[in-house]
């Protein structure tokens, strides 16, 4: 065992995610275990996992990957199945646990059920953002989720002030942290298979999360064309994307809009990278962009400062909360003319490193140890209230 020493028992978590795919409540499901597992405690991290897919991180805690079948295309369909997928294995589990903790709506769900079901004492949800759905069931999920949850956590003071505004709770902030032995200025040796695989070239501006409405991917793409313009030999490079969503119409506008302005060869869409590729390919790019117009927090933005990227983010909340002028700059999320304009500055020696050095001093105060430890001051009462229920 590694970490510190603790004073207390060691206590049983079993953390749920509703992918293997590397999206922000994944990684942080992922890194949180790890944490945990270093700090003393027996942890298990349940994942949703269709056919063949798996993590391709190397955890030295348990994981349990939940057998998740074809689903339905129509989205109410494929989330109910989702959680009764999670349902019938827990079922089977002889589970317990002293906690049971969600990240995602989905798997909050399932436990909801399992909870009133009398398999397991409690359940504690993590919020990360929360989501406009049209669907009502949908909304009724989300809502469950949450109002059924035993406690909650939030990333952001932006989603703790939403929280407390709709649901009259006061769910405690806890920290989101990087991998500084993942994401790091130095090469881990890919570097040249990925620059060879994909064609890349500088000036290369990158972005992570895929196409889709909140990454704001239509506004970026115009922003990026006015900065090709001037200058010919610039990529764009989005990486990553998994998600449940269809976002097809949106997706089907952004490469129209690729084939209008000419930019095919210009705009390369990586799909879904694993943990190592990424991290080298946050190494060869020149600057981070990223003008999202929703997040829980952005641990993008954090993985891109460790690897020494000067990052342009959106002139709002949660990224202000954390971000400064002096270590980001700031952009109009609605306005491609102000994108472009901070896509052109950064490339500016001078800017570009003053943005480097200031935001690197962020590093040291987002750990998933310090994140693991703020959780445990909260598992620990809710262990210690249900102990004397």
């Amino acid at each position: 065992m590694t970490g510190f020493p603790i004073a207390t028992p060691p206590l049983r978590i079993a953390l749920f995610t509703y992918s293997t795919k590397p999206r922000g409540s994944v990684i942080h499901a992922l890194e949180l275990a790890e944490a945990l597992h270093h700090l003393g405690h027996q942890v298990c991290l349940y994942a949703l996992s269709k056919p063949g897919d798996c993590f391709d991180y190397n955890p030295s805690y348990q994981i349990c990957l939940i057998p998740a079948q074809p689903a339905p295309a129509e989205i109410d369909a494929l989330i109910q199945q989702r959680i009764q997928e999670f349902v019938n294995y827990l079922s089977q589990e002889l589970l317990g646990y002293d906690i049971y903790h969600a990240q995602d709506c989905l798997s909050a769900n399932a436990l909801a059920i399992l909870r009133q079901q009398h398999r397991i004492p409690q359940f504690v949800r993590t919020i990360h953002h929360l989501e406009d759905y049209s669907s009502v069931y949908l909304q009724h999920c989300q809502e469950r989720s949450i109002r059924e949850a035993d406690f909650c956590f939030c990333v952001s003071e932006r989603w703790r002030q939403v929280i407390q505004q709709q649901y009259h709770i006061d769910p405690p902030r806890v920290l989101n942290g990087v991998n500084l032995a993942r994401f790091s200025r130095f090469p881990n040796g890919i570097e040249s298979t990925l620059k060879d695989r994909f064609l890349l070239h500088h000036p290369l501006y990158l972005t992570v999360g895929g196409i889709e409405p909140r990454k704001n991917s239509l506004n970026l793409l115009k922003a990026f064309a006015l900065v090709q313009a001037q200058i010919p030999t610039a990529q764009l490079v989005i990486a990553g994307g998994a998600t449940l969503f269809d976002y097809q119409p949106y997706r089907q506008q952004f490469f129209e809009l690729v084939e209008q302005l000419d930019l095919h060869q210009s705009v390369i869409v990586t799909g879904v990278l694993t943990g190592d590729e990424l991290a080298a390919l946050y190494r060869l790019a020149d600057a981070f962009v990223f003008p999202s117009v929703k997040e829980g927090w952005g641990l993008v933005l954090l993985e891109a400062i460790a690897s020494g990227l000067p990052v342009i983010t959106s002139n709002q909340p949660p990224f202000t909360e954390f971000l400064s002028p002096q270590q980001a700059l700031w952009v109009n999320p609605e306005t491609p003319s102000d994108i472009a304009t901070a896509m052109y500055s950064i490339l500016q020696p001078e800017l570009a490193e003053s943005l480097v050095a200031q935001s690197q001093t962020l590093l040291q105060n987002y750990s998933w140890s310090a994140s693991a430890q703020l959780h445990l001051q909260h598992y620990r009462r809710l262990t210690s209230c249900t102990n004397h229920a």
